[in-house]
């Protein structure tokens, strides 16, 4: 995630139609597994962990909550439900930030 976080123990329902997909281009430096960006549009400076840089390196092509979720599980040792909140708490955030944009899946070319 951008900085660090801490997933809350309620997590929002999950829209299983939805694809998420990066909403700008960042200037990006990898320093170790991280990565530091920079929105040069709107000047804004952004600290990525390592899951949240593999989530950001993923989102290069439009990406399901699902395929988010197993990609992430098959690279860490992490359970299921562990898996969905955190990973909710992180496209939440970068949502926020409008980092990514999620929208309605469009088709079964995604998979």
């Amino acid at each position: 995630m951008v900085e660090e976080f801490q997933a809350s123990n309620e997590v929002r329902a999950l829209v299983t139609n939805s694809v998420y997909r990066r909403a700008v281009a960042l200037m990006e430096a990898d320093i170790g597994d991280e990565i530091v960006a920079l929105d040069p549009d709107a000047g804004n400076c952004f600290g990525f962990n390592e899951v949240a840089t593999s989530v950001w390196r993923s989102l290069e092509q439009p990406k399901t909550f699902d395929q988010l979720r197993d990609e992430l599980i098959e690279e860490y040792e992490v359970g299921g439900d562990q898996c969905t909140r955190e990973l909710q708490g992180l496209l939440d955030d970068l949502l926020a930030r409008r980092l990514i944009e999620e929208s309605a899946e469009e088709g079964n070319n995604l998979r």
